[in-house]
C-alpha cells in the first residue's frame, strides 16, 4: 500500500502547484517559526525551513512522505519574505525596480518511518524592470501579492514588472519546484505515473 502524501504547506500556490501531479495527498500546516537566524543567508534560511517544514509534519506522522518548502527572495544577500501588507510591499517593489534577484526556492522531501531525507534549491534568477511609483501602486491595488515573497506573482499580472525570468524548474518561481520534487518522490519511492 502507497505511503500518505502530505505538502507541510498552508500556501494555496504549492497546493496548486502540486495538483499538478495529480497524487492524492493531505495538507497539513508545519507551524514553523520563520524568522531568519543572525547572518543567515536567503538561500541558507531558505534551506533550513523547508527540511524543518518537511520535519515537523513528518514527526507527527511518520509514516507519511512529506513535502516542505520555502522561498527568499535574495536582494544582493538581504533575505526578502513576503510583505505581508501594501505599504511593505510597495517599498519592496521600489527596492526591487530595476534589480537581479535570485528568488531561493527550497524543496525537502521527508519520510521518518523508513529515514529518507532529501532537499535541494532551484535558484530562479529575476530582474525587475525600472518601473514607476504609479505602476507599483496600480500592481498592488489589482493584484494585491502580500502573501508571495518579493511582492509580485509572476504568473499573473506581475509578469508585467518583469524585464527576465532564469530557471531551469519553470515552477519554482511560484514556489514549489516541481523538476526538484519529483526527482524526490521518485527516490522516496512514490509512483508518479
Amino acid at each position: 500500500m502507497p505511503r500518505t502524501l502530505i505538502l507541510a504547506s498552508t500556501s494555496r500556490y504549492r497546493r496548486e502547484l502540486l495538483d499538478r501531479l495529480r497524487l492524492p495527498y493531505e495538507v497539513h500546516a508545519p507551524g514553523v517559526d520563520e524568522t531568519p537566524l543572525a547572518g543567515e543567508t536567503p538561500l541558507a534560511l531558505s534551506q533550513r525551513l523547508a527540511l524543518a517544514k518537511a520535519r515537523a509534519v513528518a514527526d507527527r506522522f511518520p509514516e507519511a512522505i512529506v513535502i516542505g518548502s520555502d522561498q527568499v527572495a535574495d536582494l544582493n544577500g538581504e533575505p526578502l519574505g513576503k510583505p505581508g501588507d501594501h505599504a511593505r510591499a510597495t517599498l519592496q517593489l521600489r527596492r526591487m525596480r530595476g534589480q537581479t534577484l535570485v528568488f531561493q526556492t527550497a524543496v525537502a522531501v521527508v519520510c521518518a518511518a523508513t529515514g529518507f531525507s532529501a532537499h535541494e534549491v532551484a535558484p530562479v534568477r529575476v530582474t525587475f524592470r525600472p518601473i514607476s511609483d504609479d505602476a507599483i501602486e496600480r500592481y498592488l491595488r489589482a493584484e494585491e501579492p502580500y502573501d508571495c515573497a518579493g511582492s509580485a506573482k509572476s504568473e499573473g499580472l506581475g509578469i508585467a514588472l518583469l524585464e527576465a525570468i532564469d530557471s531551469d524548474d519553470p515552477t519554482a518561481l511560484v514556489g514549489l519546484p516541481l523538476i526538484r520534487t519529483c526527482r524526490m518522490l521518485r527516490a522516496a519511492g512514490v509512483d508518479l505515473l
